[in-house]
């Protein structure tokens, strides 16, 4: 939900965003010097304990540091949740290394209410009470920063523990979970369908229908680009070496944010709604495997495939699977779906030009996307595996080999905390 905001609280959240990416980088910095300590063996929750605790007992206590105070506890504490998260991801493999964060990537962080009402020492805690409540309208609560304005009201008296507050462009928004029960299930009109995604025409369905992305996406990153053309030779300033900006460089950065947001929100909005129409009426969605990143790597496509969102499209058909009770199933990539006849099951050679397959062996005609499609629906089993909203195993990176904790690693990146 957006907040409505005055220039001071605009400037509180930016400093707890800063904060909270300090604390984070001062975290990581700390934890990887510390793999280098002789005869020190620990596992990573034992190590940001300490690392908290150094923070809380000394960093804190320095005098260049005193603007700290101002912050809520709270801020440092979920930061430093966040790396061990981070960190346990990269263990399991199922992620890359955390890497420092940059002001470049966005202002977010988060907040919680720890705190609970015990009766007496000894005694459980009182249900709920570790939780905001929040009430209906347009203010909302926040643990350890205070009452905001909304700009839309919240419908109903509801209760959460953590809170995300993430900024885009110039807008600040918060979010936060609510515990409902469990969503009823759907019946689907209709049993299986293959998806075949493309540029041209961004979904071909296997029974005939399609879906095209909206114009206004491309008329967004028009105007985006003409504003970048236009604005080539404002200076933008260098850190390094002491220059400073221009204050129409300045303008012209709050402006270029603006439409990539909202380039950005166009294309969010086009996603949820196909993929949660999608998920209502099938319930066995197979889609091919797409190597999006070599896709790409072709220049002349490289724009039109990355203002899509096709991995995201994929991403989106996972988690609402256990919403709706689909099965997403991901046929692999070099299955030949384009050059394979739907009728005959004939394998020849189809040029991307050639948007009509006309099979040599039968003479059918049938639009070449529409066959891909059908192809999908009935490819063999032994080509499809089930898709999950975790990392499947293709996108797994192959890590070094893990040492045990305490022991001395190498890492590529040097990481300081000045």
């Amino acid at each position: 939900m957006e907040l409505k905001l005055n220039n001071k609280q605009r400037s509180f959240l930016a400093g707890s965003a800063g904060f909270s990416r300090l604390v984070y980088n001062f975290g990581l910095s700390l934890l990887t010097s510390s793999w280098g300590f002789e005869g020190v063996k620990a596992s990573e929750s034992k190590r940001l304990t300490q690392i908290e605790k150094v923070f809380t007992n000394h960093v804190k206590t320095l005098p260049q540091y005193a603007w700290m105070k101002q912050y809520p506890s709270a801020i440092y504490s979920s930061a430093l949740r966040n790396l061990a998260s981070s960190v346990d991801r990269w263990r399991k493999g199922t992620s890359g290394f955390p890497k420092l964060k940059s002001k470049k990537r966005g202002d977010s962080f988060n907040v919680l209410k720890k705190a609970g009402v015990y009766p007496a020492k000894g005694e459980p805690m009182v249900p709920f009470t570790n939780r905001q409540v929040l009430y209906p309208g347009k203010k909302i609560n926040i643990p350890g920063l205070g009452q905001f304005r909304l700009k839309q009201p919240i419908p109903f008296l509801c209760s959460c523990q953590t809170f995300t507050i993430s900024r885009v462009a110039e807008r600040w928004f918060v979010s936060f979970a609510l515990d409902i029960d469990k969503v009823p299930p759907v019946i689907h009109r209709v049993q299986s369908v293959g998806i075949d995604l493309g540029v041209k025409c961004f979904a071909t369905l296997s029974d005939g229908s399609k879906i095209f992305a909206p114009q206004s996406i491309k008329e967004a990153l028009t105007k985006l680009s003409k504003e970048q053309w236009r604005n080539r030779n404002k200076r933008l300033g260098n850190r390094s070496q002491g220059i400073k900006a221009s204050n129409n460089a300045l303008k012209y950065y709050q402006k270029l944010a603006r439409r990539q947001a909202r380039v950005a929100k166009i294309r969010r909005d086009f996603l949820q709604k196909i993929t949660t129409d999608i998920s209502l009426k099938y319930y066995n969605i197979r889609i091919e495997d797409l190597n999006v990143q070599g896709r790409i790597a072709n220049q002349k496509l490289a724009d039109a495939i990355g203002s899509l969102g096709l991995y995201e499209f994929r991403r989106m058909l996972s988690y609402k699977a256990s919403f709706f009770g689909t099965k997403l199933e991901l046929v692999d990539r070099w299955f030949p779906s384009s050059k394979t006849c739907s009728c005959c099951g004939n394998v020849q050679q189809m040029p991307l030009k050639e948007r009509v397959y006309r099979c040599n062996k039968c003479g059918v005609s049938i639009d070449r996307d529409l066959n891909a499609a059908q192809n999908l629906e009935n490819a063999p089993k032994d080509r499809v595996r089930a898709a999950s909203a975790e990392f499947t195993p293709v996108d797994k990176k192959e890590l070094a080999p893990l040492a045990e904790a305490g022991s001395k690693r190498r890492i590529k990146r040097n990481a300081r905390f000045e």
